[in-house]
């Protein structure tokens, strides 16, 4: 059987598009682009080039665009760059139990050097109450974040909502937009936030890329310490090539959000499993407000892993662990009150650009003959 790709959540191949972006660059336009002479200025304007397309997507000024080295640096420039640069006043956050750990880590770090930290529950679909937001307001809180959409389960979080909170009560707001950046409309201000993070390659650009919006006025410690790169929030000489393909591949997103094929790949596929084991199967996320690629089920009763070890040519993700012959539900589904039968079964299938009908149809296939 050929193998199927149903995991684009955790990685995309690089598109065309992105490696011809990032070819000319690979044979020349070498110089710095901090360097005033003639060899930094093809690099120079790459970069500026690159950042504009970036900001382009996300609807706000080139300048408040900061290239980092993926979504896990840009969540953690965000939270310690604005606790660090507010050392010594405000120090409660806001988050949500089924955060990223690129922003549960940070926030377990944080409240090492003093930082309070407050996580709102969510509920069965993984959607989280704006007025549990609101009554986890503090007279220190200085940051809410909350994800735009579950790497897991796909569920888009309400944050227009919970940005006019943020706003009325005079505290900053991040999402960390990693799996909705290039699938949905993320556009800044009809977000309501004042940082997002994105990660590349969750968008058909390279590992090692990614980038933090941070509106203009909101000022951070920077991680990194040297000269003043990327405005003086990153130090470090930018990785042009890298940029370049971030920049491509928000261009080449644009015009694709919503993802009309991919969600009717992704019904498709869900129909389908449905006829094929009944009440055998349950959908974890929001039927609805969920990204158009990502398919969550729980095969009642089953092992995930076991049924993944399986179909060896079908690449998807689990939603429990194993250790030792006892299974763990990600804390995501536990935080969803996912029962343990339930979740242990738990399977996320993201589908993608490449994903065809053929595919589907074969991945139900190899999935009956596992499960028979």
């Amino acid at each position: 059987m050929t193998p199927i790709y149903l995991d684009y959540n955790a990685s995309t191949p690089i598109a065309p598009e992105v490696v011809a972006a990032m070819e000319p660059l690979l044979r020349g336009s070498f110089g710095n682009p901090s360097s005033g002479h003639w060899a930094g200025a093809p690099a120079k304007a790459a970069l500026a080039a690159a950042r504009s397309q970036v900001a382009a997507l996300l609807g706000c000024g080139a300048e408040e665009v900061v290239f980092t080295s993926g979504g896990s640096e840009a969540n953690n420039l965000a939270l310690k760059g604005l606790f660090f640069r507010r050392q010594g006043g405000p120090s409660h956050i806001i988050a949500t139990e089924i955060e990223h750990p690129a922003i549960l880590a940070p926030c377990r770090f944080l409240e090492s050097l003093g930082a309070r930290v407050t996580l709102v529950p969510v509920d069965g679909a993984g959607l989280v109450d704006p007025d549990d937001i609101r009554k986890a307001l503090r007279n220190d809180t200085f940051l809410i974040s909350v994800m735009h959409a579950n790497n897991e389960v796909g569920t888009i979080q309400p944050l227009a909502e919970i940005g006019k909170i943020a706003r009325d009560h005079g505290v900053l707001f991040h999402t960390d937009a990693a799996q909705s950046v290039g699938k949905i409309a993320t556009r800044v201000d009809e977000l309501g936030v004042d940082l997002l993070s994105v990660a590349g390659h969750k968008l058909y650009a390279p590992k090692g890329v990614g980038a933090l919006y941070i509106r203009r006025g909101v000022e951070i410690e920077p991680l990194i310490h040297g000269a003043a790169h990327e405005n003086g929030r990153r130090a470090g000489t930018e990785s042009v090539l890298l940029a370049a393909a971030l920049g491509k591949a928000c261009e080449i997103a644009a015009p694709m959000l919503a993802m009309p094929e991919v969600r009717h790949l992704r019904d498709l596929f869900w129909d389908r499993l449905k006829s094929a084991f009944g009440a055998g199967i349950v959908l974890n996320g929001h039927p609805e407000l969920r990204l158009p690629n990502t398919l969550n089920v729980s095969f009642v009763g089953r092992v995930s892993a076991d049924i993944l070890a399986r179909i060896p040519q079908v690449a998807a993700s689990t939603g429990s662990a194993c250790h030792s012959g006892a299974v763990t539900l990600s804390p995501v589904l536990a935080a969803m009150g996912v029962s343990r039968n339930v979740g242990m079964g738990a399977i996320r299938f993201s589908l993608g650009r490449g994903t065809t009908d053929a595919e589907i149809d074969a991945a139900v296939a190899a999935l009956a003959r596992a499960l028979s």
